[in-house]
């Protein structure tokens, strides 16, 4: 495939809403969970909530008014240099916009609900297109005035990882000389009370690989990247997907599904493994999804390779956790540290061993983000840093 370059990305998440604020947390283990009940009364839990300003709902398009579309005007704001650089450059470029979620805008909907089932009529600013899943990608489109390729990917945790690798199969079609690619996912009652019904939520901070976890934290989060066709820099390498469809909601127990996905990115960026220096670890701090994850992990790459999951950071960002944590790698790769792992427990002597990441200087040269979703859909994302 020919050069698939992410310039500096644009994020927006509980730990910070500029790339320097972010990488002094991540590189750090600083949480950015604060607990809260607002969608489960009377029982607080520590959610990733973005707490920074975000731009006026009121001034964005009125059937784009949604906190998921504040968030995404939010990276857009600090992509615009970027953006703008790189129009000098290609001034003829053809630009898309892939992006991936899972909630969309449907925090409004339910507050537009709840005032319908109370008045007996929507809210006279009811737009339901805010919660369709098209509506991110179609904000960014009609925001920047883009007339590419637009559209939204929804497969659950997956979705923006598979947002970049649809970047990156854009530009190896001669689609697109450049994509906007990520993801964006807001909390909402529907996805932290829907993790509640399936117990899988922690009312403490998560324990990744920890013997004492016992679930996930939520959080939101956006990011976005500039993927260009542009050499040098970090470059998006490889991307390998399947998809083993063991349970609805459970992962494949003997991680196969993983270690597929991870095989794939090694052999198109055509590397072995030992040539990767990080792996972000998916991470959730269930009992399945770590126990399948450190199986896959150790199998292919055995027991040094030094790794972390950063949910314990950000809590799950959903949709939005591919792109976020391929970001972490590109800070990773870029700026030479690690991000720990961070857990307040021993790790689980039950689950095969990895090598969990301390706070250090670390001249990587490549990196893995792992992504897995329900339904058995997998994604790793291999990054690679080159010289200018």
């Amino acid at each position: 495939m020919p050069p698939c370059r992410l310039l500096p990305p644009a994020l927006v998440c509980s730990i910070g809403d500029d790339l320097a604020t972010i990488a002094d947390a991540l590189f750090t283990g600083r949480r950015g969970l604060e607990y809260d009940d607002v969608f489960t009364p009377g029982r607080p839990l520590p959610l990733g909530r973005v707490t920074t300003s975000l731009p006026d709902a009121q001034a964005l398009p009125p059937a784009h008014r949604s906190r998921n579309n504040q968030l995404l005007a939010a990276a857009l704001a600090q992509l615009a240099p970027t953006l703008e650089a790189f129009r000098k450059r290609h001034p003829q470029a053809r630009i898309g916009v892939v992006l991936g979620t899972s909630t969309s805008g449907i925090g409004e909907t339910e507050t537009a609900l709840a005032e319908r089932q109370r008045e007996g009529h929507w809210p006279d600013d009811f737009h339901y297109q805010r919660h369709e899943i098209g509506s991110p990608a179609r904000f960014v489109a009609e925001w920047l005035g883009l007339d590419g390729p637009a559209y939204t990917l929804s497969t659950a945790c997956t979705s923006s990882a598979r947002a970049l690798a649809s970047a990156k199969r854009l530009l190896a079609s001669g689609a697109c000389d450049a994509v906007i690619a990520g993801g964006a996912d807001s909390l909402c009652g529907l996805t932290v009370n829907g993790f509640a019904s399936l117990e899988a939520l922690s009312d403490r901070p998560s324990q990744p690989f920890a013997a004492e976890r016992d679930g996930i934290n939520l959080g939101e989060a956006a990011a976005l990247f500039l993927v260009t066709a542009e050499t040098g820099g970090i470059q998006l390498s490889g991307y390998g997907e399947s998809s083993d469809a063991y349970h609805i909601s459970a992962p494949r127990p003997d991680g196969q599904g993983a270690i597929q996905a991870m095989q794939a990115a090694l052999a198109m960026a055509k590397l072995p493994a030992t040539a990767i220096d990080y792996l972000n670890l998916h991470g959730t701090a269930t009992r399945q999804n770590d126990s399948m994850e450190a199986k896959a992990v150790a199998t292919l790459f055995g027991s040094t390779l030094p790794c972390s999951s950063t949910k314990a950071l950000t809590g799950h960002t959903l949709g939005a956790c591919g792109a976020l944590e391929a970001a972490f790698c590109w800070l990773t790769l870029n700026e030479g540290r690690l991000p720990p792992q961070v857990h307040d427990s021993a790790v689980d002597p039950e689950l095969a061993l990895l090598n969990y990441a301390k706070t250090t200087t670390h001249q990587g040269r490549c990196a893995i983000s792992n992504a897995f979703a329900f339904g058995g859909n997998n994604i790793a994302l291999l990054l690679e840093r080159f010289n200018e």
